[in-house]
Order: structure tokens, then C-alpha cells, then sequence
């Protein structure tokens, strides 16, 4: 596979991530009219998104790959 191929797939799945993590957090308000338990699981939920964008973010890292914004 040519590298900036495999580079534009790896942007495109942190974008994902991004998102994903994004829309997790903004879970948590609404979360909160459900109660506590409700909350911790959306913390929790939001967190391993996080998690996962994170990651991505630091294998685009090692790649040389700058992301801006």
C-alpha cells in the first residue's frame, strides 16, 4: 500500500475518532438530566473515545504527520 494512501486512511480514521469523542462528551449534558449512573456511564463512554482519538493522534505523530486544528 502506498504510504500516503495508508496516511490519508489513518486522517480519515482520527477524524472519525475526533468526532466520535466529540459527540461522547456532548453525551454527558444530556446524561445528566438521566441521573448519576447515567452520567458515569457516558463519562466512561466518552473517555475510551477519547482513548481511541488519542491514539490515532500519536500514530499520525511517529507517522511525521502535523494536524492542524
Amino acid at each position: 500500500m502506498n504510504s500516503s494512501i495508508a496516511h490519508a486512511e489513518l486522517i480519515a480514521t482520527f477524524r472519525r475518532a475526533e468526532t466520535e469523542a466529540a459527540h461522547k462528551f456532548g453525551l454527558i449534558k444530556a446524561a445528566a438530566k438521566k441521573g448519576p449512573k447515567a452520567v458515569q456511564i457516558a463519562v466512561e463512554t466518552a473517555d475510551k473515545a477519547a482513548k481511541r482519538r488519542d491514539s490515532y493522534a500519536k500514530k499520525l505523530a511517529l507517522l511525521g504527520v502535523e494536524l492542524k486544528g
